[in-house]
């Protein structure tokens, strides 16, 4: 019993990192730069901002079993797994379910957390929030403005200007680079 106790704090601990779950998703780290294959999305776009409201069962059907385990029922990949978490490439983010853009380069910080962090959206509406109390935790949940894609949460402890981090799941976005 003595051990138990022992260990509560460090458990603890371990959950109040960026994005605690009790499952993660190690997705490998390849292709930072390379956006996902969509051909099996017809709801994919990068310039249609018209909200979609999907059954479960349609998502399921076009989205990878990854990306629909993170984007569609909220699971978390593991820390440091992702392919953008230490990313330093220059351009833009999309939600990788539906398109939308989300997040500038510009935007982007090393906040050492493991997953990619931001401290804007690319406009206002990009993202939509939630209140997440799961995990005795409370933090805002972060979603697509666009098809309430599961992104991550956003937290109080990010830079200036705007003193947020958007700790995000690399397997929910899709990068774009620059035209040269």
């Amino acid at each position: 019993m003595k051990r138990i106790i022992l260990h509560v704090p460090l458990i603890l601990i371990a959950l109040a990192a960026c994005q605690a779950a009790p499952q993660g998703l190690t997705v490998t780290q390849s292709g930072a730069a390379m956006s996902s294959n969509h051909s099996q999305n017809p709801y994919y776009s990068r310039t249609d901002t018209t909200k979609l409201d999907l059954p479960d069962e349609v998502w399921k059907k076009v989205l990878s079993p990854e990306l629909y385990a993170v984007a569609r029922k909220g699971e978390t990949e593991r820390a440091f797994t992702g392919k953008y978490w230490n990313y330093e490439g220059l351009g833009t983010y999309y939600c990788a379910a539906c398109g939308n853009a989300l997040f500038r380069s510009d935007a982007k910080f090393a906040s050492t957390c493991g997953w990619p962090s931001f401290f804007e959206t690319v406009r206002s509406g990009s993202v939509e929030y939630r209140e997440d109390n799961s995990y005795g935790m409370m933090r805002t949940e972060v979603l697509c403005g666009r098809c309430d894609a599961h992104l991550g949460h956003v937290f109080d402890d990010g830079p200036p200007p705007t003193g947020k981090r958007f700790c995000m799941n690399s397997i929910s976005l899709d990068f774009e680079p620059n035209s040269k």
